[in-house]
């Protein structure tokens, strides 16, 4: 087992186990690293704080699919938290001390920018919400759509049994009492 935690997988033409660098990642290194990036989502901050290069974050996140899984979760996770951050900020504002003629007066700034860039990322899924139908009436458009399929179920159920009765009441060959094989001539 020592020997296994000493080696590492290489993704090349042909994977290959090889002794592991000092350089190479660590699970702590990459928690670590993936830890900043959900924090900040931020890569070069993650790489900063983490002591890796951007580029070899970003060779590591191209050839190993584990690692790109988890990274993408980080990003997902600072997103949220920052899009929380930017919400407060539009509805309660941010505090702001001003000075004027020797006394300090706070005061709320509220970043029109932001709200209103929220406003248009958001616009279609309010305007979703404004179109959809009511509780009650999906309630009634599926009793509807019940009784409309269970119509359409009972006419098929009658046009198959017609079918079949005329199955049943038509010749077929060597049922109706000829000794020709069924083949009957009609003459006009």
């Amino acid at each position: 087992m020592a020997r296994k935690s000493k080696l590492t997988l290489v993704a090349a033409a042909k994977p290959q186990l090889k002794k592991r660098a000092k350089r190479d990642w660590s699970k702590a290194k990459a928690e670590n690293f993936l830890s900043v990036l959900a924090e900040t989502c931020n890569v070069s901050e993650a790489c900063r704080r983490s002591r890796v290069p951007m580029t070899v974050a970003y060779r590591r996140r191209k050839m190993d699919a584990a690692f790109r899984a988890e990274w993408l979760e980080a990003i997902a996770i600072g997103y949220h938290r920052l899009e929380g951050v930017l919400l407060q900020r539009a509805f309660d504002g941010t505090e702001r001390v001003v000075t004027k003629n020797g006394s300090e007066e706070r005061m709320r700034e509220y970043p029109n920018h932001i709200a209103l860039q929220l406003l248009k990322m958001h616009r279609e899924t309010a305007v979703e919400a404004e179109t959809e139908i009511s509780a009650a009436d999906v309630a009634e458009l599926r009793e509807r759509l019940v009784r409309k399929l269970q119509r359409m179920k009972k006419r098929d159920e009658e046009q198959e049994a017609r079918r079949a009765e005329l199955r049943g009441a038509a010749p077929r060959d060597g049922d109706d009492g000829q000794s020709d094989g069924g083949a009957t001539a009609e003459c006009h």
